[in-house]
């Protein structure tokens, strides 16, 4: 009671914050490791050495692209190994020269003999293209592109090309899995997509050889599925996190404005 004998009056009691305080811990947890999965298995899903062609036809020509990321953050990248088909040679490998790197075509016996375009027989062919650097390399958060005008393309539905990268510091990573589309491997080899033939691929044979490394680039026929497939997960699940966060938010801030 008051002196003058009035009631006494207590202010309202406060809702305890602290369910607001570990929700709200809980969520800002759910969100960044959602943005940590982003950030960190997107990038990689890309890290691996690709190749890529314009026009890849059965029995055309075209110009490979191989294009090889460093993954290393302290070594650089001094060596590229690509193994050619060997049971469906590519009778015609000619290297387009990189500044900085050596580049040499090693020609091996082949275990049948096949009927070369215009007639006759052919015994060996080349069967790996070995990029050496001269000077330092790829370095870190780096990549470069290796190109080789090569034909005429088996007529086959798709080409592996197996390649090992080579670091400074003697490690040798070989990117030599033959996983099908959509298949996610650890080291994929380099996979090319070749169109069955049309007819005229001959007549255009010159013709299709002589992309510039950017078309080879933009057009790589290997689309890295996987890869795009691993960054969608990624993609979503931050999406999703997002959206809890937003309703959690929301949910919370009404909780709060109740007396």
């Amino acid at each position: 009671m008051r002196p003058d004998g009035g009631a006494t009056s207590h202010p309202p009691r406060r809702r305890p914050q602290r369910p607001f305080r570990r929700n709200a811990a809980r969520l800002a947890a759910g969100v960044a490791a959602a943005l940590a999965l982003l950030l960190t298995i997107a990038p990689a899903a890309h890290a691996h050495v690709s190749v890529g062609a314009p026009s890849a036809t059965a029995g055309g020509y075209t110009v490979l692209t191989f294009r090889v990321p460093t993954e290393s953050d302290t070594a650089r990248t001094v060596g590229v190994d690509v193994h050619l088909p060997a049971d469906t040679p590519l009778l015609s490998v000619r290297v387009k020269p990189v500044d900085g790197w050596d580049a040499r075509l090693v020609e091996t016996e082949l275990p049948e003999p096949v009927e070369a375009p215009h007639g006759g027989t052919v015994t060996h062919a080349v069967t790996e293209i070995v990029w050496t650097a001269t000077g330092e390399g790829l370095g870190p958060e780096e990549f470069g592109e290796f190109e080789a005008s090569v034909g005429p393309l088996p007529d086959v539905e798709v080409l592996f090309f197996p390649t090992v990268q080579t670091y400074s510091d003697g490690t040798e990573v070989s990117w030599v899995e033959q996983a099908d589309e959509g298949v996610e491997a650890e080291h994929p080899a380099p996979r090319l997509e070749i169109s069955p033939a049309s007819g005229d691929e001959h007549g255009h044979a010159e013709a299709s050889a002589q992309p510039t490394a950017q078309a080879a680039a933009t057009s790589d026929p290997s689309g890295d599925t996987a890869a795009d497939w691993t960054t969608g997960l990624a993609v979503a699940a931050l999406v999703a996190s997002l959206v809890a966060l937003g309703l959690a938010v929301n949910g919370l801030a009404r909780s709060r404005s109740r007396p």
